[in-house]
């Protein structure tokens, strides 16, 4: 009986624990003359990893306009 609730406490624990706050940081980028990196910070509270990490995954592109400009833009987001 004492391993039994000892271990029902543990899994508890254990799942309780992989819940967090996450943060995302995005960095804006271009290769057009005189752009200005930006850095956004975009903050989930009490999310699983995995899910933080698809939803900041969610937010990196890179796009190139095909006629009305010839220069790149991106964001490139990881998870702190």
């Amino acid at each position: 009986m004492k391993k039994t609730l000892l271990l029902v406490a543990f899994a508890g624990l254990a799942l309780a624990s992989c819940r967090k706050d996450r943060t995302c940081e995005c960095k804006t980028t271009s290769d057009q003359p005189g752009f200005t990196s930006e850095t956004t910070v975009r903050t989930w509270k009490d999310v699983k990893k995995k899910d933080a990490v698809k939803a900041c995954q969610s937010y990196s592109s890179k796009t190139t306009a095909p006629v009305a400009s010839p220069y790149s833009y991106g964001e490139d987001c990881e998870l702190k």
